[in-house]
């Protein structure tokens, strides 16, 4: 149990104690939530297999699991389906990210509401989508207008939503001038002094940019969402986009911390000027479309991505997908796609194996048994880091001083 407690508070070390607070009481919801929230725990436990060394070398999102994909709008400001969060983006083996996946379909059996075979044949599933769509060679994405199932319906949903809606769900007017809505939950109240280094980030970032209007900043807030990254420095702006009321836009500055594969990656990485610059470039490669308003960024002192506004609901709903069985398996061959197209997308790059060895990589025929057996060896480890996280929670060991 002392193990697990060190190594939690170790890595959370610093962070903001209300919203660290929050996360701690998540990570004991369920071993899903558990697994989302500690990357950096995953690979501390890495089996010492050889598969997990000698892969071909890939740009990897590092922390890639089933809610690591969502959509988001482009920066044609269309919208679309893909990874969409490369906090722990790091070059490493090719089967580190298919791992990591793979275990978090295991893991998810409660929130799937599946039985062991079920779970294991969505990873077998996968595991042949993937190595199928690598071993084409060929980088493509989802496209909008023929998206199907879980993902069409997320992305016509969309489509539809207006954006005086959307703001309305997170403002409130007050006159002819919006404001955040601070609920308590997702958004916390800024101090003085933050919203004051917040105006002074974003008037001089405006004034690099071709129409700095758009960047006033109206309003701040400090965002308490995701599970890894809860309790970094991390805020919500309201800026006036294209004119107030209606055409205000939200957007989100996050810390950029180093990625937790570091330690163990038995490879190299580039120089990085800073880590927000990591993470923006990575992301760049990988998506097919990047993200609205993708910027490495320094607030202060820190490195921090700034972007548009990726609300955390925009998501596939996994909780009813068990309803749609074969929208599931459907959902599972997406995002194996979109992992190998990703992984081809960005070859060849600072390190990264050709297209050819990635090729070649695919076509082996040993490779996905041992990585479904590693998973299941990975799920048994995060199982157990789970309960004896739980027995110290119960006791006190992460309560934090008010």
């Amino acid at each position: 149990m002392q193990d697990i407690v060190t190594s939690i508070k170790r890595y959370n070390a610093g962070r903001d104690p209300q919203r660290l607070a929050m996360k701690y009481a998540n990570l004991r919801r369920d071993p899903f939530v558990f697994l989302r929230g500690s990357c950096h725990r995953f690979y501390e436990t890495l089996p010492r297999d050889k598969l997990l060394r000698a892969a071909p070398l890939a740009w990897a999102c590092g922390d890639l699991h089933l809610e690591n994909f969502g959509s988001y709008k482009g920066d044609n400001r269309l919208v679309y389906f893909d990874i969409n969060d490369f906090d722990e983006a790091a070059l490493a083996p090719a089967s580190w990210d298919v791992l990591r996946l793979l275990s978090s379909i295991l893991v998810a059996e409660r929130v799937l509401h599946l039985n062991p075979g079920e779970s294991v044949a969505l990873c077998q599933r996968f595991l042949q989508r993937y190595a199928a769509t690598l071993a084409s060679g060929k980088a493509r994405w989802l496209e909008r207008d023929l998206a199907q199932g879980l993902v069409g319906d997320l992305l016509d949903s969309l489509r539809v939503r207006k954006r005086a809606d959307f703001l309305d769900s997170r403002t409130e007017l007050q006159g002819k001038r919006r404001c955040l809505r601070i609920d308590g939950r997702k958004t916390l109240p800024v101090t003085d002094k933050q919203r004051d280094k917040l105006k002074r980030f974003m008037a001089e970032f405006a004034a690099t940019q071709e129409k700095p209007r758009f960047f006033r900043l109206l309003d701040a807030a400090r965002r308490a969402t995701g599970n890894g990254s809860l309790g970094v420095e991390r805020y919500v702006l309201l800026v006036e986009g294209r004119g107030s009321p209606a055409d205000n836009y939200l957007l989100d500055i996050k810390q950029a911390l180093p990625s937790s594969l570091l330690p163990h990656l038995p490879n190299p990485q580039p120089h990085w000027a800073s880590e927000a610059l990591r993470v923006v470039t990575v992301q760049q490669r990988m998506q097919a479309i990047p993200m609205a308003f993708l910027h490495a960024v320094k607030l202060g002192k820190r490195s921090c991505v700034l972007r548009d506004l990726q609300p955390s609901d925009d998501r596939v709903e996994f909780g009813e997908a068990h309803r749609k069985p074969r929208q599931l398996a459907g959902l599972i061959d997406n995002l194996a796609e979109l992992l190998a197209w990703a992984q081809l997308r960005s070859a060849g790059r600072e390190g990264a194996a050709s297209v050819d060895a990635l090729v070649d990589f695919a076509e082996g025929h040993k490779w996905p048994a041992r990585l479904l057996d590693l998973a299941r060896h990975c799920t048994t480890q995060l199982e157990a880091d789970w309960r004896a996280y739980c027995l110290a929670y119960d006791a006190g060991a992460f309560a934090l001083e008010a």
